[in-house]
């Protein structure tokens, strides 16, 4: 779990700190992870994150590249805040089953298992998380999670990463208006593929392109569609695609 970056939050400001920033309500800390995601203005996705309860403050479960893009974005809004954020001096351990008696469900999909926080790193993990993601359409950051985000195309709701009683944060305005007024018309699928096709390929219905293929495992992957043209069978490179999640 290398690609993980854990930061820890002190100071008597953190939670109001995270409230007014992140999507998802910081009370749910009494039960367990926080699934969250930090916006742009815009409403766009900038970066997505487990907030941990921890006996001294709270701590951040980050993809390793957005590490410093986090910290310098959390920097930058704390202003006079009693906010301090260094690295913690731990490693996330991942599994399925049996929730261990110092780890969290992940809040995103009991299939996704457990997440704890130790000391050393973790050796043991052979799970196929990959093919786990892609069967219950799970976005990754730096794959499905890009700039171009819009969370709720992505899931969130669903992954119970967004609260839309909390009151505000940054980039709430655009996302509650994507979930009151507006028909998503373009977002994540899970497909069916046979045939080779690399993620990143474009995705074409009748001749007009119709969204990008993204993770896939064997003959299953998630894909970026418009959903009016993803009724029947696409092609992306010189695979069959089908879409399976509807």
């Amino acid at each position: 779990m290398s690609n993980r970056r854990i930061l820890q939050l002190t100071g008597e400001d953190v939670r109001d700190f995270l409230q007014g920033l992140i999507t998802n309500d910081i009370a749910g800390l009494e039960k367990g992870l926080v699934y969250a995601a930090l916006l742009t203005p815009q409403g766009k996705y900038m970066s997505d994150f487990f907030v941990v309860p921890h006996t001294d403050g709270i701590l951040l479960d980050v993809s390793e590249a957005q590490g410093d893009m986090l910290v310098q974005r959390l920097t930058m809004y704390k202003l006079r805040a009693d906010v301090t954020i260094t690295p913690a001096d731990l490693y996330l351990h991942r599994g399925t089953g049996d929730v261990p008696p110092d780890g969290f469900a992940d809040p995103r999909h009991a299939l996704m298992g457990w997440r704890a926080y130790r000391a050393t790193e973790q050796t043991d993990d052979t799970t196929d998380w990959t093919a786990l993601r892609v069967a219950e359409m799970i976005p990754e950051s730096g794959t499905e999670l890009t700039p171009d985000t819009f969370i709720l195309e992505v899931g969130f709701e669903r992954l119970n990463g967004v609260d839309f009683r909390k009151g505000c944060y940054v980039g709430q305005e655009v996302t509650a208006r994507m979930k009151h007024k507006t028909e998503l018309r373009k977002g994540l699928a899970r497909v069916s593929v046979t045939g080779p096709a690399d993620p990143g390929s474009e995705i074409t219905a009748g001749g007009k392109p119709a969204g990008t293929l993204l993770s896939r495992s064997g003959d299953q992957a998630l894909a970026y569609l418009r959903y009016d043209r993803a009724k029947d069978e696409m092609q992306a490179g010189d695979a069959t695609l089908t879409r399976n999640d509807i």
